[in-house]
């Protein structure tokens, strides 16, 4: 169930900036059950339309008081409403005050000491002015370290549609592409630029595995999908978030590089997985390491190699590691 009431909040329009200080009920403020369910717990302070979000961003004043809310530091405390209106190129306080008026309450929290950002209001500048939303860019091929884990040929990289992809150079086989914001390639090399990339795709896999979303942090449920559609594999790994629909498709390697056993393997043979990026590795972006053990219940097992040595690792249909196995 959703933390959010899709009924709430349609006619409780407080005055701009006012903060709720409503008094616990049963009904708001419930504890936690027994079972640890949430869902007593949550409360809905208000509720904005996607469409209404659209149109109260619309606005190049609105859009001027965030920036000036960003470059006037209120990520670390509030900013005055003087301070702010001399930042932004209007003249007429009322119509300033109107349009903060609009963004105060879902976007930017007001206090005594002044106007902050909110969680969402921090989140659209991020989008906004590091060129998520707004820019578009494309990078040609360019050299990457590492070999093609099935031909053995060079790696080269491309960054188009916002999608950055790294593939065989000799074979056209695809490593690795998934989806990385524009800005990440601001003041970086190639090289740092793959390192950063390797971080941010390792660390939505980690999440999505660990059950969290790495869109909404809803609750993500994982599962292991026998001979999916439209993939080279045999098998793969499906995460799907039940709040905001957000889905996420691996091989079964990706999911153990954040596992304890796996990670102990193979620094104790000098390879930090958490640094070297993974689409180096065979059996993060191929199935040529792993095999099915059994069909019902579904049950996978990855050969991982390292230094002579071989660890084993057998994974459920949950994608829960149910076994290793040390081969020296």
């Amino acid at each position: 169930m959703s933390q959010f009431d899709r009924t709430a909040g349609a006619d409780a329009e407080t005055e701009a900036g006012a903060e709720t200080d409503a008094e616990p009920t049963a009904e708001t403020d419930a504890g936690v059950d027994a079972d640890g369910d949430l869902t007593a717990a949550l409360r809905t302070e208000s509720q904005v339309l996607p469409a209404e979000v659209f149109a109260t961003l619309g606005n190049d004043t609105r859009v001027d008081i965030l920036r000036a809310l960003l470059e006037l530091g209120a990520d670390e405390e509030p900013v005055s409403f003087t301070d702010l209106f001399e930042r932004v190129d209007i003249d007429d306080s009322a119509n300033f005050n109107y349009h903060l008026r609009q963004l105060t309450g879902h976007f930017v929290k007001r206090s005594d000491d002044g106007y902050e950002f909110r969680y969402p209001g921090r989140k659209v500048v991020s989008a906004i002015f590091t060129g998520t939303l707004t820019e578009r860019a494309q990078i040609g091929f360019f050299p990457v370290e590492g070999s093609c884990y099935d031909c053995d040929g060079d790696l080269h990289g491309w960054y188009v549609d916002d999608t950055l992809t790294v593939g065989c150079a000799d074979c056209g086989t695809i490593q690795v592409s998934y989806p990385f914001p524009s800005g990440g390639l601001d003041d970086r090399t190639t090289d740092e630029l793959m390192q950063a990339f390797h971080h941010y795709v390792r660390h939505h896999y980690c999440l999505a595995a660990d059950g969290v979303c790495p869109e909404c942090t809803g609750a993500v449920e994982t599962t292991l999908v026998r001979d999916p559609d439209e993939e080279d594999l045999d098998v793969a790994v499906e995460h799907v978030c039940g709040r905001c629909n957000y889905r996420l498709r691996s091989t079964v390697g990706v999911t153990l590089l954040d596992h304890a056993e796996t990670l102990l393997f193979f620094s104790e043979r000098g390879v930090d997985l958490n640094t070297e990026p993974f689409w180096g590795f065979d059996w993060c972006v191929s199935d040529e390491r792993t095999a099915v053990v059994s069909e019902d219940p579904l049950r996978v097992r990855l050969s991982l190699s390292c230094g002579g040595d071989e660890l084993r690792v057998v994974v459920d249909e949950l994608v829960d590691v149910v076994e290793t196995t040390l081969a020296e």
